[in-house]
C-alpha cells in the first residue's frame, strides 16, 4: 500500500523525486567567518548564534574538506550502502571569501567520490554576480542550493538580534539568484524577540511572494555562550518562548498560510542538550515533533496552503 500524500510540501519526497536515489547531507566546515563577527560590519556576531550547535564530531576547519567529506561518508555509508552525497557548507557565512578562493573550496568538496552537489549556507549580503555566476556554470553539472539565512521579514528585528543586514538585502539575494538554475533555501527563525504571532504569521505572506524553493523553519533557542542568553538571563520576561505545544499549534497555521509550492525542508530545531538553555521539551526528540505537526495537519483537516489563495485575494482587493 502506498503512503498517503502528507498535508504539506515535504524535502524527503522533493529528493526522492529529484535524485530516485537516496541522498545525504555530509555538513562540512571550511573556516569561513561572517562580516559582523570580523569587524566589516559588526564583531560580536548575531545575539543567537553559536555554531557549535549544529557542528558534527568530524566538522572542523583543522581537517581538509576532503577528508570532512570521507570521514563523514564512512559514517553514514555503514547504514546505508547506495546513496549519493551532498556538501553542505554549513558553518557561518560559506560566500564570504574572495571568488578563487571559493573557486578552490567548492571543487575540493565536488571531486570527493560520490559527492553531487553543493549546499552552501550564507547571508544575503554576502553574495554578487560574480559569484553567482560560477555557480550558475557549476549548476549545469551539479545540483547547487544557496541557502539564505533571512530569520525575520521584519528590519526592527534584523536590527535587535544584531543581524547586520536588512530584510530588503535578503530579498535582493534571492532576485539575483533567482533563475539561474541553482535552487533557492531560505531559513526563519519563529519566534525572535518583539515579534508577535500576527507577525510572525504575515512573515509567511511575505515569504510567499518571493521566488526560492526550500524552506527551513525553527524555533528559537536561547544557546550558552550567546549575546541573547546573557539578554535572557538578565531580562526574560522579554522572551516569549514557545511551547512544543504552542509551537506545534503556530507552525501548522504558519504553513497554512504558504504557497503551496515552497518544499518545507525542516520544521525545527534541536539544540545539543549541553548547550540548551530553553525552551526544554523534556525527551521530545525532532522527529518526534514532526510526527505532532503532521498529526496536527490531518485532525485539522487543513494542508499547506490552504489560506495562501485566500490571502492573496484579499490583497489584490485591497490594492
Amino acid at each position: 500500500m502506498s503512503k498517503l500524500k502528507k498535508s504539506y510540501n515535504d524535502y524527503s519526497s522533493f529528493l526522492r523525486r529529484k535524485f530516485n536515489m537516496r541522498v545525504q547531507k555530509i555538513a562540512v566546515d571550511a573556516g569561513f567567518t561572517c562580516p559582523n563577527r570580523d569587524g566589516t560590519k559588526a564583531l560580536n556576531g548575531c545575539t543567537y548564534c553559536n555554531n557549535d550547535t549544529f557542528k558534527p564530531f568530524y566538522c572542523t576547519p583543522k581537517k581538509t574538506i576532503s577528508n570532512q567529506l570521507n570521514e563523514g561518508i564512512a559514517f553514514f555509508s555503514k547504514k546505508y550502502k547506495t546513496q549519493k552525497y551532498l556538501a553542505y557548507f554549513q558553518a557561518y557565512s560559506n560566500t564570504y571569501a574572495d571568488i578563487s578562493q571559493l573557486k578552490k573550496i567548492y571543487s575540493e568538496a565536488l571531486s570527493v567520490s560520490g559527492v553531487i552537489g553543493l549546499i552552501i549556507a550564507t547571508r544575503p549580503d554576502c553574495i554578487d554576480n560574480k559569484k553567482l555566476d560560477y555557480l550558475e556554470r557549476l549548476a549545469k553539472k551539479y545540483f547547487i542550493v544557496i541557502e539564505y539565512g533571512i530569520e525575520s521579514c521584519n528590519n526592527k528585528t534584523l536590527e535587535k538580534i544584531n543581524r547586520s543586514h536588512t530584510f530588503e538585502d535578503s530579498v535582493n539575494a534571492i532576485q539575483l539568484t533567482a533563475g539561474r538554475g541553482i535552487q533557492i533555501g531560505v531559513h526563519i527563525i519563529l519566534g525572535l524577540p518583539g515579534e508577535s504571532n500576527k507577525t510572525m504569521i504575515n512573515h509567511a505572506r511575505i515569504l510567499s511572494n518571493l521566488h526560492f524553493d526550500t524552506l527551513k523553519l525553527h524555533q528559537l533557542q536561547i544557546i550558552k555562550h550567546t549575546e541573547m542568553a546573557k539578554q535572557y538571563a538578565e531580562h526574560p520576561e522579554k522572551f516569549n518562548l514557545f511551547s512544543a505545544t504552542e509551537y506545534i499549534d503556530f507552525v501548522v497555521k504558519f504553513v497554512e498560510m504558504l504557497r503551496p509550492d515552497i518544499i518545507i525542508e525542516r520544521f525545527i530545531s534541536e539544540a545539543p542538550a549541553e548547550l540548551l538553555i530553553a525552551p526544554k521539551w523534556g525527551r521530545l526528540k525532532n522527529f518526534e515533533i514532526v510526527a505532532k505537526i503532521e498529526k496536527k495537519f490531518k485532525t485539522e483537516n487543513t494542508r499547506q496552503g490552504k489560506f495562501y489563495n485566500f490571502i492573496n485575494i484579499k490583497k489584490n482587493q485591497q490594492s
